[in-house]
């Protein structure tokens, strides 16, 4: 986890001490803020890393802060932690796709082992990301081949199946190549499994 980009909003100026010192002697990068309006302003699409929310904030509260995050299209993993939790608050957060839900004092090694979890999920929300980013750029019918591609077909047998020539596929499958930067049918499966959402069945 070490590098692993932290933000902490909590309006407590003490509770955001404490945990950014704890979080730094374990080599992560931790950014705090002292509510969401702040972090709002501040926040860069492109440096993603995982939330830590307190639950109740004045003006916005972290549900409410994760809410504004995914209507920007940020979703990073959140843990929300608070002084006041209940039942209700709880299933709340999990229905809104909070990680982990943590009281205040907060447990060293269960906050560890929910980063970690975090963590993992970000590199997984990331290496989606940068699948369908490279799977957009593929054109139907260059989808169409690559999917049958990722099924184990030869040229010969896409190029009788498609009712084209073989010299034709391989053209395809040399932009494909160029355009998803390799030509390992092992790296095309990966991709279209992280990608999955863009790739077809």
């Amino acid at each position: 986890m070490k590098n692993l980009n932290i933000y902490l909003i909590d309006d407590d100026e003490a509770v955001r001490d404490a945990l950014s010192l704890l979080l730094q002697t374990y080599g992560m990068s931790v950014e705090n803020f002292r509510d969401p309006a702040t972090f709002l302003a501040h926040v860069d699409p492109q440096k993603p890393g995982c939330l830590i929310l307190d639950l109740r904030m004045p003006m916005l509260s972290g549900l409410q802060l994760q809410q504004k995050l995914l209507e920007r299209g940020i979703d990073w993993p959140a843990i929300m932690i608070t002084g006041h939790g209940d039942i209700n608050a709880c299933r709340r957060a999990f229905k809104a796709g909070i990680l982990d839900f943590l009281s205040k004092p907060v447990d060293e090694q269960v906050l560890l082992d929910a980063l970690a979890l975090a963590s993992a999920k970000l590199d997984k929300t990331l290496e989606k990301a940068e699948a369908q980013k490279l799977l957009a750029k593929l054109t139907d019918r260059e989808q169409e081949i690559f999917d049958l591609i990722c099924k184990g077909f030869g040229s010969k047998e896409i190029a009788a199946a498609l009712t084209i020539s073989v010299r034709t596929i391989d053209a395809h499958r040399a932009n494909i190549a160029e355009k998803l930067e390799t030509s390992s049918v092992a790296d095309f499966v990966r991709l279209q499994l992280s990608g999955n959402d863009t790739a077809h069945p």
